[in-house]
C-alpha cells in the first residue's frame, strides 16, 4: 500500500484520540480553575463520540497506514468502561500499539483491567515530587505519593510506564534533579517536556520556558547521558540513557528544538473533529459525517484530502506575534 503523505512528504502513521474533554485535575499550565470552573460548559456526553465510532474511524485510519493509537482527554480514565475500547482497538488490522496518557490518579485501580483489554504503555504526568508543589500545580490538593503508587500498580500489571513532566521556569525546575535520581533508580523513563503554548488559557511565554539544552546539561553533569538512536520513524522524544545504567531519560522539545519534520500524528478531539497539529485552530468535522450515514468510502476520501493538504508547521514558525494572535484549540480538548 503506498503511505499516504502530507504536502512535506510526511506520512500519517500515528493517532491520537482524545475520549473525553473533562479532568479531575486543574493543572495550571492546562486547565486553570479560573477558566475551567464548575461552570464551564463541557461537551455534553452525547457530543462525544460512542466507542463503536471511535472504533469505526480507528479502523479507517489504520487501513491508511496508522501503526500506533494513543487515548488521551482530558482524562482518559474518567470515560466509563474504557477497558472495552481497548479490547476492541487492539482487534484492528495493522495497529501494532495502544498507549494511554493519563495523570495516574485513577491509574491503579484500572490498570490490570486496562492491561487485560490489550494497553501496551501508559505515560503518566508528574511534575514533582514536592507535595506542596505538586498540589499547587494540579490545584486539586493531590500529592506524589499517590500518583507514585499508581505507576507501580501499572508496572505490576505488566504495563509499560514513562513519566512525563512538564518543566515551567519559576514554579518546578528545581524538581528536575530530585526527579531525575528518583525514577532513574526506579528503571522508569523520565521525559521532560518544555512548556508549549497550547491554547489560550495557560499564560505562556518564552520567559516560562526551560529549554532542553539546559536540562540536559545539568543531567549529564550530574550523571552523564549517553544519546540513543530514535526506536522508530518519527519519534517525537529524543532519548538517552544514564551512564553506568540502563535507564533512559528523554526530551520534548516543541519550543527549542522543533520536531514538526518529523511529525507523523493526527488527532480526533472527543467530539469527532480531526486535528492536524497539536497547535491546531481548526479540524474536520467526523462525527457529524457518522451520524448522518457517511460511506466508508467517504470517510476514507475526506482523511486522506485532510492529511494530503496538511502543511501545519507551527514550532517552525513560532514567533511571539503567533504567539499572542494565533487561536489555538486548548490541551484539554484536543488532547496532549
Amino acid at each position: 500500500m503506498k503511505r499516504l503523505t502530507d504536502k512535506f512528504g510526511r506520512p500519517l502513521q500515528d493517532l491520537r484520540i482524545s475520549v473525553i474533554d473533562r479532568c479531575n485535575f486543574r493543572c495550571t499550565y492546562c486547565m486553570p480553575r479560573e477558566i475551567f470552573g464548575k461552570d464551564f460548559p463541557f461537551l455534553p456526553k452525547d457530543y462525544l463520540l460512542t466507542f463503536d465510532e471511535i472504533v469505526r474511524l480507528a479502523s479507517i485510519f489504520t487501513s491508511l497506514g496508522v501503526r500506533k493509537i494513543r487515548l488521551t482527554g482530558g482524562e482518559p480514565l474518567l470515560r466509563r468502561n474504557l477497558p472495552q475500547l481497548i479490547s476492541r482497538l487492539t482487534s484492528l488490522s495493522g495497529l501494532e500499539d495502544i498507549g494511554l496518557t493519563t495523570n495516574g490518579l485513577l491509574l491503579g485501580s484500572q490498570a490490570t483491567d486496562l492491561k487485560q483489554a490489550g494497553l501496551d504503555r501508559v505515560n503518566v504526568s508528574l511534575d514533582a515530587l514536592d507535595d506542596s508543589l505538586l498540589r499547587s500545580i494540579n490545584d486539586t490538593g493531590i500529592g506524589p505519593d499517590r500518583i507514585i503508587a499508581s505507576i507501580e500498580k501499572a508496572r505490576l500489571s505488566g504495563l509499560e510506564v514513562k513519566v512525563n513532566m512538564v518543566v515551567i521556569k519559576g514554579k518546578n525546575e528545581q524538581e528536575v534533579l530530585p526527579m531525575a535520581a528518583y525514577f532513574r533508580e526506579a528503571g522508569v523513563t523520565l521525559r521532560f517536556i518544555e512548556f508549549m503554548d497550547v491554547g489560550q488559557t495557560n499564560g505562556w511565554n518564552f520567559d516560562k520556558v526551560v529549554p532542553k539544552q539546559q536540562i540536559h546539561d545539568l543531567l549529564d553533569t550530574h550523571f552523564g547521558l549517553e544519546p540513543l538512536e530514535p526506536a522508530y520513524n518519527g519519534e517525537v522524544a529524543k532519548r538517552y540513557r544514564y551512564q553506568n545504567s540502563q535507564s533512559e531519560v528523554g526530551f520534548i522539545t516543541s519550543v527549542s528544538e522543533s520536531f514538526c519534520s518529523g511529525c507523523t500524528r493526527a488527532r480526533i478531539a472527543a467530539d469527532g473533529k480531526m486535528y492536524n497539529c497539536l497547535f491546531a485552530t481548526g479540524g474536520v468535522d467526523f462525527r457529524t459525517l457518522l451520524r448522518n450515514g457517511a460511506t466508508e468510502e467517504e470517510l476514507k476520501q475526506l482523511i486522506t484530502q485532510t492529511w494530503a493538504c496538511r502543511s501545519d508547521r507551527y514550532s517552525d514558525e513560532r514567533t511571539a506575534e503567533t504567539v499572542r494572535t494565533r487561536k489555538k484549540i486548548e490541551m484539554s480538548y484536543i488532547g496532549g
